[in-house]
């Protein structure tokens, strides 16, 4: 029976995740803040799976959670670091000095903190595969985002370097960059979000994408295209062209 460990469980892509994991059968870990939320997603799965309401900027909480999954079923195949926020941040205001730690808090440090407890038992195994959900808003500095966009950007480069640290243990690092994903962190945008797709739609491709451990990916494919060009594009006109792009709500 495959195992797989979820972070961010209680809605949204996190709870899409479950889902089709448990269509498959799967024996579920989920993981999220919100305890009657997470409860509701539990009630609706068979099988049953594990629940576990704890925070993700909590260290030893996930590590409770995961020694508690672990001792009951084993050692996850798949481990997805799904929890995340997003909002919009202004350096010169003083409330939102919080704002900026509390994204590099759960964006960053809350997917190290999902990572941790696992890879060692995934060494001694000698395979199993840890996802991390970044975003294509770390590709390039978001205007009106710069916390969220500069806590992606640094999700990412993490998940490479340990994609690289374990290659040679057989875990896989597998790093999904998702566009817009008609979710409710995305339902309070005002702005017209190209290439949106509904979560059904893309987790089914990010669980393609885990099956076959894909290194690094951007979905949907339309917007990977489009992220491409913006990396290359030069200050200049990156500049000009987003200096004045709607901003997402504070």
């Amino acid at each position: 029976m495959l195992k797989v460990f979820i972070t961010g469980a209680s809605s949204g892509i996190g709870e899409s995740l479950a889902r089709h994991y448990a269509g498959q059968g799967a024996q579920l870990a989920l993981v999220a803040r919100r305890g009657d939320w997470l409860d509701r997603v539990a009630a609706s799965l068979t099988p049953k799976p594990e629940s576990y309401v704890c925070d993700v900027r909590d260290a030893k909480a996930l590590m409770s959670a995961a020694v508690d999954f672990m001792a009951k079923h084993g050692a996850p195949d798949i481990v997805i670091a799904n929890a995340g926020v997003s909002r919009g941040t202004l350096t010169e205001i003083e409330d939102d000095l919080q704002a900026f730690q509390d994204i590099f808090d759960i964006n960053v440090m809350g997917m190290v903190n999902t990572f941790h407890p696992f890879v060692e038992p995934m060494k001694a195994k000698g395979r199993g595969t840890l996802v991390g959900i970044a975003s294509v808003a770390g590709f390039r500095g978001i205007p009106g985002g710069g916390a969220y966009s500069a806590s992606k950007a640094a999700a990412i480069r993490y998940c490479e370097s340990l994609r690289v640290e374990l290659r040679s243990a057989g875990v896989a690092v597998v790093t999904i960059c998702p566009g817009y994903i008609r979710t409710p962190m995305t339902d309070v945008n005002k702005f017209k979000m190209p290439f949106l797709i509904d979560v059904d739609q893309a987790v089914v491709r990010f669980a393609r994408a885990i099956e076959r451990n894909t290194s690094f990916t951007v979905i949907p494919w339309s917007m990977g295209i489009a992220s491409r060009l913006l990396r290359i594009t030069p200050n200049w006109l990156y500049d000009r062209l987003f200096q004045r792009m709607p901003r997402k709500p504070r």
